[in-house]
């Protein structure tokens, strides 16, 4: 490459072509940052940007399947296999569900996130008195056991290629249903993948869905990938999300960087139990979530895999180089989707959809387009299904191995992003770690602060959203929503009243007993747990256990002045 012959050239343009055309035309607008305002972006990229900033094709860049892994982390990517087609649904009762299950399954569905109801998620049987009105509104409602064999009532766990859920703080009850329900149905647990997200600290901050205190929470994590190292390697007890730092109002960037660091925690956390990191580290998925911006969504999610290979070799020493790939199943992201005119959504998703097929993860969701008002209709999660599916079989963006790669924009971006992401997670080793950040409010200032920045920019209209704060809609358009029928609430409480009559209650009252010991000796809980969940114990009960040992987390404010 003839630097100075480049730069020359670069010179004579901007003294001439783009002069004038500056002259006749201008520019739009004063300033063109990021959507989220991560960088400014230049006018024009050339090779003088890859090395100004010391970029190394072999060492920075390199070959997919090669370490840093920044094109791929295997050699041949969608030439050999596409990604997984994957979902995330559940709604109302098992019933209900395990009719959405077939009917996505006979569309073409391989792998599926079961949507859990908050009650499910925090921790609560659906007759708690905090339960009321939320019983299957926002996913499925899942007390026991019971729940569980009808949902996947003539769906054999093993038919599918994956099988995921985003109950993070009841991961290791969730994952144990997973393995009796193995049992039941006569299956080998390793037939399938398993995947559970399995990020406390994340709920503290971003989703507010945490039950324990940190340190606790972060023992009941450790718990299940121990378990699962040792008993069922073939399941993945650690999927790592980003997009609900970024729904809360952290920058993609943070958000990244939020996500690295609360997976270093859980890692330091299972190396003190005297777990190998290679054991571990192949055994963690990620879940990284597109957004609108698209170019710099894909650059993203090349350095999120660079980064992660570099944590993996430099900080935590891995031999095995399975252990330096980031495994991602990817989300279009719900985010930008709006209530108003929501068959716009249409094109926001594929547009995501085409910006995660560029970035090269082995799995990819897509939200439907009516998610903003509502869970999705059949007819919007069968659309959002055929959005992954024509992209994967019809534009032939698979037939090449990360097809921007070189780009120098693209390039440049990676770069940029790499070095913040690596800022964001030296200042969190300053602060003590994730768990002390989180603690101290860190996370909690730099997601209030993106959420002021981020909605003061859509109200002054620096930030165009189509039909919110530009091209709004005259009239109002008729949407059918999706209801859940009240009735749901009370057949689920009067399911699980029947069960307390017919279910041994010794038993049950013998295993939470034993749940209640173990958590007192800092015993691994998976055990008593799988007991527990055999004798059709209820979520609710066996959290109420372990409260009663660890309490509940009390959150901190965080005081405005520490934000602005």
């Amino acid at each position: 490459m003839d630097s100075k012959k480049i730069a020359e050239e670069q010179k004579l343009w901007e003294e001439n072509e783009l002069k004038e055309s500056l002259r006749k035309h201008g520019e739009r607008k004063d300033r063109f940052p990021t959507l989220e305002g991560a960088y400014e972006v230049k006018r024009l990229y050339t090779p003088l940007d890859l090395e100004e900033r010391g970029i190394d094709y072999v060492k920075d860049i390199g070959f997919p399947g090669r370490y840093p892994y920044t094109r791929g982390i295997e050699p041949n990517m969608y030439r050999s296999q596409l990604w997984e087609t994957a979902q995330y649904t559940g709604l109302g009762s098992a019933e209900e569900m395990n009719k959405r299950l077939k009917f996505l399954m006979r569309e073409g569905l391989s792998g599926v996130t079961i949507a859990l109801d908050l009650p499910t998620q925090v921790g609560l049987d659906s007759d708690h008195p905090l339960a009321r009105k939320e019983v299957g509104k926002v996913g499925v409602a899942v007390d026991s056991l019971e729940d569980m064999e009808q949902i996947f009532d003539g769906v054999p766990l093993n038919t599918l290629t994956s099988l995921r859920t985003t109950g993070v703080c009841i991961a290791p009850i969730w994952m144990a249903f997973l393995l009796a329900l193995c049992e039941k149905q006569g299956i080998s647990p390793s037939s399938f993948r398993a995947v559970v997200q399995n990020d406390p600290l994340r709920e503290i901050v971003a989703r507010g869905t945490q039950i324990f205190p940190s340190k606790p929470s972060v023992r009941f994590t450790t718990d299940l990938i121990e378990y699962c190292v040792k008993n069922q390697p073939t399941w993945y007890p650690l999927q790592i999300a980003d997009y609900h730092f970024k729904q809360m109002g952290a920058p993609p960037v943070e958000a990244q960087a939020f996500a690295f660091c609360t997976v270093i925690e859980y890692l330091h956390s299972s190396l003190a139990r005297g777990l190998d990191i290679d054991e571990i580290a192949p055994k963690i998925e990620w879940s990284l979530a597109i957004e609108m911006d698209f170019l710099e969504a894909i650059a993203r999610f090349r350095a999120a895999r660079k980064v992660w290979a570099k944590i993996l070799k430099e900080r935590f020493k891995a031999r095995n180089p399975e252990s330096l790939k980031m495994r991602n199943q990817a989300y279009g992201y719900g985010f930008p989707l709006t209530a108003q005119e929501p068959i716009n959504n249409i094109i926001r998703i594929t547009v995501e959809a085409l910006a995660l097929a560029l970035s090269g993860p082995q799995a990819i969701a897509l939200p439907s387009y009516d998610e903003a008002r509502s869970i999705p209709a059949v007819e919007a999660a069968k659309i959002a299904l055929r959005t992954n599916q024509i992209i994967a079989y019809e534009t032939g963006v698979t037939d090449t191995i990360d097809p921007l790669g070189g780009s120098y924009y693209i390039e440049s971006v990676t770069h940029e992003i790499e070095k913040q992401v690596e800022a964001i997670i030296r200042k969190v080793d300053e602060l003590g770690g994730a768990t002390a950040a989180v603690e101290k409010g860190y996370f909690d200032q730099v997601i209030t602060r993106g959420a002021y920045k981020y909605q003061k920019a859509i109200e002054s209209g620096e930030r165009v959203i189509v039909t919110v704060n530009k091209f709004q809609q005259q009239e109002r358009v008729p949407q059918k929503d999706f209801k859940v029928d009240p009735a749901v609430e009370e057949k689920q409480v009067a399911k699980l009243k029947k069960l307390r009559t017919r279910r041994d209650q010794g038993a049950v009252g013998t295993s939470l007993a034993a749940i209640k010991a173990a958590a007192q000796k800092d015993e691994n809980l998976f055990a008593p747990i799988l007991k527990a969940v055999k004798n059709y114990a209820t979520i609710g009960e066996i959290c109420d256990a372990l409260r009663e040992v660890w309490g509940e987390w009390q959150g901190k404010p965080t005081f405005m002045s520490q934000v602005y």
